[in-house]
């Protein structure tokens, strides 16, 4: 055989890279480990023992799975490689504890053209620190190297992950009533959401850059387009467990009023009254920089409120309590109200089923 032939390196795949980084990596997937998990990090397949969980009447799996869109590319940009991760995790777990579903455990996936051991660790990292605060496993993952489709310096990440809840503490539109408060968490900025809009104008030919500092945000562009997304999960499940909680809501990708309306009844309405919060400084600058309308802006970021809990009337204010204890600034923002006839809100659920969300009154200065 030809000593001088074809080889898997050659084409590109260094698979002894691909060794040190799972080497790299194996002591922060470790600090995420619950006595569930079953067996050491590098099978084929994570193990997780549910025996546990057989003291539930009704066990139900919740599972999502997601990305962090382009906010990698700013990630890219600055050469901070260990925070996207935190995204990851809080764009997966934090759409499973909606339903009231306990985090278990977290897969990754991560996409490169070419493996950077300490680059693959430090995205690792960041996912297990984002595990490590929404209380889940990180029980196995894949990387994959992909020479000639990707550039050397391109990656891209998604992860999927499961949660459990007992089918009578099940969270949603079946348990929202006329009355209920709706009570608003902050948000830690943009989250994950909305980069593409986000870049054109900050990043653009036209704006300040990611190295400009501005005033208003009190630190650069990019060490604010890079803040890691809040992690809601622990908050949610306690706030859960002590008080009457109907349902939440993240806030992603269709801004405030489409998430909000995707857990409400159709029978029912809310007004968002914003002038119980001001928006955080990024989304003004945006508005501002690139001449975007305040709807526009509202359709497409957070707009500082990064879940939505949705509680009987009579435990607002132990929730928002309970809240502040944890350190979530929370606020109440609108009451739940049966909705006029023909009446559309904002924008509609996804799904085209959900109750009206409408954003009323004019934004705190």
């Amino acid at each position: 055989m030809s000593q001088g032939g074809a080889s898997y390196s050659a084409a590109g795949v260094d698979v002894e890279a691909g060794e040190r980084a799972v080497s790299l990596m194996r002591s922060a997937i470790a600090r995420t480990q619950r006595p569930e998990v079953v067996g050491d990090f590098g099978g084929f397949a994570g193990l997780f023992d549910i025996s546990a969980f057989t003291r539930f009447r009704r066990p139900l799996l919740a599972t999502s799975t997601d990305g962090v869109g382009t906010k990698i590319a700013v990630a890219r940009a600055l050469d901070i490689h260990d925070t996207i991760g935190i995204d990851l995790v809080a764009m997966v777990i934090d759409d499973i504890v909606v339903c009231g579903a306990e985090p278990l455990f977290m897969t990754d996936y991560i996409a490169v053209g070419s493996v950077v051991p300490e680059r693959i660790a430090a995205i690792v990292s960041g996912i297990a620190e984002g595990c490590r605060q929404a209380g889940c496993a990180l029980i196995g993952g894949e990387t994959a190297e992909h020479p000639g489709l990707m550039a050397p310096d391109e990656y891209d990440v998604a992860g999927a992950g499961t949660g459990v809840v007992d089918a009578d503490q099940l969270l949603g539109p079946d348990r929202v009533a006329v009355g209920d408060v709706v009570i608003a968490l902050a948000s830690s900025g943009l989250h994950s959401n909305g980069y593409s809009l986000a870049r054109m104008v900050l990043l653009g030919r036209d704006g300040p850059g990611l190295s400009a500092h501005i005033d208003a945000l009190g630190r650069t562009v990019g060490e604010e387009l890079l803040e890691p997304t809040r992690i809601y999960a622990q908050d949610c499940l306690a706030l859960a467990a002590a008080v009457d909680v109907h349902a939440f809501s993240h806030v992603t990708g269709g801004g405030l009023a489409a998430n909000l309306a995707r857990v409400l009844p159709a029978s029912v309405a809310v007004d968002l009254d914003r002038a119980t919060w001001s928006p955080p400084a990024v989304m003004r600058l945006i508005g501002e920089v690139g001449s975007v309308e305040e709807l526009e802006l509202e359709r497409t970021f957070n707009m500082g409120i990064g879940m939505i809990a949705v509680v009987a009337s009579v435990d607002a204010e132990r929730a928002l309590d309970l809240l502040a204890e944890r350190g979530i600034a929370a606020w109440p923002c609108g009451v739940v109200r049966e909705r006029r006839e023909g009446e559309r809100g904002d924008a509609e659920a996804k799904g085209g089923v959900g109750g009206a969300v409408s954003l009323v009154g004019a934004y705190r200065a």
